[in-house]
């Protein structure tokens, strides 16, 4: 299994348009052969220690059978499409990719 963790940092003030499109595409990714999870998730204030919370920021936590169904999800049509849609929304995006230890 492959464990992505996408961190999207939205311009100020756009998060809820990012948020807006990106669940639009969510239900035709997890239709994709291969994907276990994929979804989309904002910091929430706690009263535990170390936390960094951001307002403008957006952690997708994704997970997939194998590394070919990741690859496959970042050329589908509809991400493809997608892209051009939030481009504005974006000031800075990291991707992750893990594995279970």
């Amino acid at each position: 299994m492959v464990i992505v963790i996408a961190t999207v940092t939205c311009r100020s003030g756009c998060r809820n348009d990012f948020l807006s499109e990106f669940r639009k595409i969510v239900p035709e990714v997890l239709q994709e052969q291969g994907c276990i999870e994929y979804g989309p998730t904002i910091d929430t204030a706690t009263d535990l220690g170390k936390q960094n919370i951001n307002e403008d920021r957006v952690t997708i936590v994704e997970k997939w059978e194998s590394l070919d169904a990741l690859k496959a999800h970042l050329v589908a049509p509809h991400m493809e499409a997608y892209r051009p849609k939030v481009k504005d929304f974006v000031e800075s995006s990291e991707l992750r990719v893990l594995e279970a230890a």
